[in-house]
């Protein structure tokens, strides 16, 4: 029985996949259709996404590689609720099954201690609450202001993958520092990839991959440009070819080895 709370039904990737989503406050939108299309998972491959939301990253990046084993951890028990009627209702011939684990990641239940993953996937709260002040909303707030600290995330992460596994991160990039300083050491070959909202303009989010046991030197990528043009000059989409074909087509982010 799923919880009842105002929703609303978004479509992903095309209407591939269709999102159950709160109707007020947090609202999942292109992060996470960016993280999954940054997750190097190959069929077969099991991930685990953290804070994993109404599920949308791990639904779309089911869509895009057939035959994973997809679990996702929410710590909010409605949201909870709106990814396993997402997961129930997405559920294909074409698109894996995902687990929904109602907990808090940094008091993980014991069966899910025991197991390894080869990915773990996450799109952590970009805000720190001690610089800012809170969002309006218990959902939102808990999708927006850290509360459980980065190294908390980046530590859980560490101990699901199996060795040689991939950890993919979204983020905002002033944290870029704050991960990079609490990133766990045998957490190696790290690949940061800064996406620009326009040519000329600041970053305004990092994809961040690093490996369990990885040891080669740390890579920054050229910025993956979102818009095109230097300005938004009519109504409508202006998003670049090969971002299109991410939000619309499933398509890996360009800039990043599959």
């Amino acid at each position: 029985m799923f919880h009842v709370t105002p929703s609303s039904c978004d479509k992903f990737l095309s209407g591939r996949i269709r999102l159950w989503q709160p109707a007020r406050g947090y609202r999942a939108g292109v992060d996470p259709v960016f993280l999954a299309a940054a997750c190097p998972a190959r069929p077969g491959d099991t991930v685990l996404e953290l804070g994993c939301g109404v599920g949308a990253a791990s639904l779309c990046l089911g869509a895009r590689v057939a035959g994973l084993h997809l679990t996702g951890v929410e710590r909010h028990a409605p949201t909870a609720a709106l990814a396993r009627r997402n997961a129930q209702e997405n559920r294909r011939a074409d698109t894996p099954e995902m687990d929904v684990i109602e907990a808090d990641l940094a008091d993980l239940p014991a069966p899910l201690r025991a197991r390894s993953f080869d990915h773990v996937i996450a799109n952590p709260p970009y805000f720190d609450r001690s610089r800012g002040s809170r969002a309006e909303g218990a959902a939102r707030e808990a999708a927006m202001g850290e509360d459980t600290p980065l190294a908390t995330w980046l530590e859980c992460a560490a101990r699901r993958l199996r060795p040689r596994g991939w950890l993919t991160l979204i983020h905002h990039p002033t944290r870029l520092p704050d991960i990079l300083s609490a990133l766990p050491d045998r957490l190696g070959s790290v690949e940061i990839l800064p996406l620009a909202p326009r040519t000329g303009r600041e970053a305004s989010l990092v994809l961040i991959r690093a490996r369990k046991g990885g040891g080669a030197a740390p890579r920054l990528h050229f910025p993956v440009i979102l818009h095109e043009g230097a300005q938004h000059l009519a109504d409508g989409e202006d998003y670049s070819r090969q971002i299109s074909a991410v939000l619309r087509d499933a398509a890996p982010m360009p800039g990043l080895a599959p």
